[in-house]
Formats: structure tokens, sequence, C-alpha cells
């Protein structure tokens, strides 16, 4: 999954840029204090709906990559499940390893990447989490994104054994072995096909870099970010000098300008596909850092919806979803 050599880029047969929009859908836990097996409220899911009155102004239909403590309790699978009736959403998954059973292995910081988990319990964990959402949803999912985006070396065998056909884990330009996670430094914007035969696809997270020296790429934003680098606020440093800014097409921490400006120049490079994502539990006040209360849960869901109408209008794109994406890279 994270090695070139083993990709083909995927052509996309669209003549218009297309946008996705990716939901985490799990369970609320505090961001700042460790994990723990025992934070499994889905409250959040009920809020949902309120970004559907945005998503169907539109046509769009959010793909919903859910954990385990989503699909294994009513408050959390039944709200999706209405939607998924309804024909208004997709159903994927999305594995939080530290509330998917078996529970074999000690909640520490690296067993909360999947991907660094022993094959056989990922496998296990992963297989136990697909069919828990073919249960309550009375299809098998086929779309993945991995908790914390942590893939390993086991986990592109295990989607292909699985029957998944679409990956969304990857997160361009982007290192997380400093907090023990994968290391996403090779890894393209564009889609691409990987896995045996190469018949799985990867709709990355949609993120790059802007400004004059966007082109420097990863080596210079990973100097400035490192532990030197923060010292001396470096980042902020690159970007009010309009030299390189890291953004991520998300509501979350970002402002409807940065996702404008992030858009026009991953398009100028050519990319066609664009995934808009965040995290359930911020459509709730209080759950996630960036919705601390109903103002800002407002802010989030006004900048959603300026995104969608610029995006459907003057940038003349349009919805799609990633099994859409599927068909017409094949």
């Amino acid at each position: 999954m994270l090695d070139p050599a083993d990709w083909r880029l995927a052509r996309i047969d669209t003549d218009v840029p297309v946008l996705l929009v990716v939901v985490d859908t799990e369970e609320e836990f505090d961001w700042a204090r460790p994990l723990a097996r025992e934070n499994v409220s889905v409250g959040a899911i009920g809020a949902q709906r309120r970004a559907h009155r945005i998503f169907e102004r539109i046509g769009l239909k959010p793909t919903y990559v859910i954990d385990y403590a989503v699909a294994s309790q009513e408050d959390g699978w039944r709200p999706l499940a209405e939607l998924h009736a309804d024909g208004l959403c997709t159903i994927g998954a999305h594995l939080h390893p530290w509330v998917n059973p078996p529970f074999d292995e000690p909640v520490t910081n690296y067993n909360s990447y999947p991907g660094n988990l022993p094959r056989e319990l990922e496998r296990e964990k992963l297989t136990r989490l697909t069919d828990e959402i073919a249960r309550r949803f009375g299809v098998r999912p086929t779309i993945y994104k991995a908790g914390r985006y942590g893939v390993g070396r086991a986990t592109a065998a295990l989607l292909d054994e699985l029957g998944y056909t679409v990956d969304a884990s990857v997160v361009p330009e982007h290192d997380f072995t400093e907090d023990e996670g994968p290391d996403f430094s090779a890894c393209s914007v564009q889609p691409y096909w990987f896995g045996n035969g190469r018949r799985i696809l990867e709709l990355p997270v949609t993120q790059g870099y802007v400004g004059w020296a966007a082109g420097l790429g990863n080596a210079l934003y990973q100097s400035a970010a490192s532990p030197f680098g923060r010292r001396l606020k470096l980042t902020n440093c690159l970007a009010r000098l309009g030299a390189m800014e890291r953004i991520r097409l998300s509501p979350e921490g970002m402002t409807f300008d940065e996702m404008r400006r992030l858009t026009l120049a991953l398009r100028a490079r050519g990319l066609k596909v664009f995934s808009f994502t965040y995290h359930s539990p911020s459509l709730a006040p209080g759950q996630t850092p960036y919705t601390p209360d109903e103002g800002a849960v407002q802010r989030f869901l006004d900048s959603c919806a300026r995104y969608f109408d610029w995006f459907t209008g003057e940038f003349a794109g349009r919805p799609s979803t990633p099994g859409e994406v599927l068909s017409l890279a094949r």
C-alpha cells in the first residue's frame, strides 16, 4: 500500500472534478486522554442528520466508515441504517482496535494503529467488524478506512481476502512514525491501484502543499515540523510568507479559503477526485476539539455548505461516491 513500486496510478474517466465525503464514524472520547475500551458512547450518531440537509441540497451521498462501537449498538447503527435504507449514504468499515473484539492486546498507542497488530489479530478484528456491519445493514462493506490511518504490512492482503475494493486510509506525504504510526511520505494524492493483482483502489485523503515553495514538498515541511522547527515555529513562518502550507480537505481546523486554495492547487496538478473528511462526533457540541459548543457546530456546518456550494457551482465539480469512482477507474 505504501510502496509506489507496487502501484498503478488510476485513470479516472471523468471530464469534471468529483467530490466524495468520507466520515470517520465512531464513538465519542476525550482526544486529550489515553484511549480506553470503556469509551463506547455513540450519542453523536443521531446528530449526523444535521449535515444531510446540506448533502441533499446538492445530491451528495456521504460514506460513513463505521467502527465496532457504532455497528454493535442500536444508538449507533440504527440512525445510519435509516439513512442507508433511504439511499442517502454508503456504509464502509473503520477499525478502532481498542473497542473492537477480540480484546487480545493491551491498549497502547502502538496498538491503536491496526496495522501494527499481529496479522491474525488484525484479520480477526476486521472480520468481526465486517460481519457486524453486514448483519446490521444487510450488505457487506467494501470500503475501508483504517482507524488513525493505521495500515500495516498485512493490511492490503487482508482487505483483498475479505472482499474490500476501495481503501481510504492513506494521508499523502504525511509521516506518522513519530507517533508509532505508518509513513505515507512516498504516497501521492492521486488515486492508485494496489494489492494482489492491483485490484483495490486507493482513494487518499485529500491533503497537499500550497504556496510558492510547494514543489519542495514533504522534505521541507518535515524539516520545519521537526522538534527544532517546532520550537522556532517554522511552519507558521512558511505559511505567513506564502511559501508553504499543508492543508487537508476538512472543516476540522481548516477554513473555507484554505480548502478552496488547496482544491484549486491540486486541480492544477491534475487531481480529479477530492475527498472531504471529518469525524462524526464533530456534529455534536463538545465531542471533538473542533466543535466545543453549539456555535462552533453551526460554523462547522456553514463551512461545509459554503465549500460544497463553491465546488458544485463556481468550481463546476459534482458529487460522487467511492463506488462510482471505482467504476470510472475500472
